[in-house]
């Protein structure tokens, strides 16, 4: 992964907040509790003109201190109100220095204007960030491409809550985080103004826009709509039709839906995987079929809702606490569909994963194996481990606590296996070490 010329940048102790698998992403000194972006865009021409209003909290004395930053030029910058004359950008970073110090414990406002082209972030895993589509834009910022479109701490502990504006021409159809609480058309652009109340990752924050109809799928319990091309629109609808009811076993298993709504975009592009972001996920042409071709990548993105933005990761290396669970969720489906059970799924995936090299650990797969598929399928075969070491009513009321206990948080494995052994009547630990410490593959207890 590219590293920054620039490394840690706050002062009297502060340190850079970089995770160990992305070292140039976040940073330390300070919390944000809140990004107001205020962004005008061009289609067309790809120009973003934005203002991005960031709400801190010093967590040590600062003299200096940084943002994740990239592709884009800043041309003004204020800290409490005061313009700083001291600012450096790097390819990764924004490096600000305030007038005067600031204490820890203090609440500041960091007023950036910004603007240019905004293009996707190289990472070892390939771009990620904004991305200019046929006809509009999709942000897909797992797990470091946020700073391609706004100036940010760009670590996934750093949850905060977001006003988001985009103004565009009135023929596209915008879709950011959150409730939309205002549209206004001027001339031939329209304004977008949305609000994400719950605390949000950087990384799970996004901007679609693009020629997009609207759809309803849900006829009671958590609104549900689809935004798709009109060509799309009969093999969507039939697609999308199980939704409803996954929603419903996802809610009944894990405990409720944990945001205002669920909006699944399709792109008039085709994309490689699904990509999820809090409240939403996005899907390419090419999974709808009208033949429910993708149904187990709808039920993973769903379930992702829950595991991944409601319940985030603190570092990366726990993301089987993301994957895992959302693999599991498709077996789940999977067995409530009528089609394979659990059972059935993990012996089938057992039998896959035995065949391939055993040189991950799940519990620590390195940067480069974060989004190795083996995770998934491991980090699933865990927990019908535990599901059948501990019986049905235990192992989904731990899902239900768990979901409960971190709703809107941020989690660690170690936090998952004291949440399991309060509800545990026997050892867990041998468990979790073997499945999760060991690139051995273990032998799944008999059901």
């Amino acid at each position: 992964m590219p590293r920054s010329t620039s490394t840690a940048l706050a002062s009297e102790g502060a340190r850079s907040h970089g995770d160990p698998y992305l070292p140039t992403s976040g940073n330390g000194g300070y919390t944000v509790l809140h990004y107001d972006l205020d962004c005008d865009y061009r289609v067309s021409s790809n120009r973003l003109a934005a203002t991005a209003t960031i709400t801190a909290r010093a967590t040590h004395r600062l003299s200096r201190f940084s943002l994740d930053f990239a592709g884009l030029v800043a041309s003004k910058v204020s800290v409490d109100g005061t313009r700083s004359t001291q600012l450096t950008q790097t390819a990764r970073k924004l490096v600000i220095t305030p007038a005067s110090p600031i204490n820890s414990g203090d609440e500041f406002t960091v007023v950036v204007r910004y603007g240019g082209q905004p293009k996707p972030v190289q990472s070892q895993w390939g771009e990620v960030g904004w991305e200019e589509l046929t006809d509009g834009v999709i942000v897909a910022g797992q797990p470091s491409g946020a700073p391609s479109w706004f100036p940010c701490n760009d670590h996934p502990s750093n949850k905060a809550s977001y006003s988001i504006v985009f103004s565009v021409e009135s023929a596209y159809r915008v879709l950011c985080n959150g409730e939309l609480v205002k549209r206004s058309q001027r001339a031939s652009r329209t304004r977008w103004e949305f609000q994400q109340t719950e605390p949000m990752a950087s990384y799970l924050a996004t901007v679609q826009i693009g020629l997009y109809e609207t759809m309803g799928i849900s006829q009671s319990g958590v609104p549900q709509y689809v935004l798709v091309p009109e060509d799309l629109r009969p093999n969507a609808l039939a697609d999308f039709e199980p939704q409803q009811r996954m929603m419903e076993l996802f809610e009944r298993l894990f405990g409720p839906y944990p945001f205002t709504d669920y909006v699944a975009v399709v792109t008039d592009d085709e994309l490689e995987i699904p990509l999820e972001a809090q409240g939403l996920a996005v899907f390419g042409r090419n999974h709808i079929d009208g033949l429910g071709g993708s149904e187990r990548l709808i039920a993973h993105e769903l379930s992702h809702q829950w595991f991944g933005n409601s319940l985030t990761v603190s570092h990366w290396k726990d993301i089987w606490l993301h994957e895992g669970f959302a693999c599991y969720a498709e077996w789940l489906w999977s067995e409530e569909s009528g089609s394979l059970t659990a059972d059935q799924c993990a012996a089938s995936h057992w039998s896959k994963v035995n065949r391939l090299p055993k040189d991950i650990t799940v519990g620590d797969p390195g940067a480069a194996r974060m989004f190795d598929d083996r995770l998934y399928k491991r980090g699933a075969l865990t927990l019908h481990a535990l599901r059948r070491t501990l019986g049905d009513d235990t192992f989904f009321a731990i899902l239900r606590h768990w979901a409960a206990t971190y709703r809107h948080g941020s989690v660690s494995t170690p936090e998952f296996i004291t949440l399991v052994e309060s509800h545990a009547s026997v050892p867990v630990r041998a468990l979790f070490a073997a499945w999760l410490d060991q690139s051995a593959l273990p032998k799944l207890p008999r059901g």
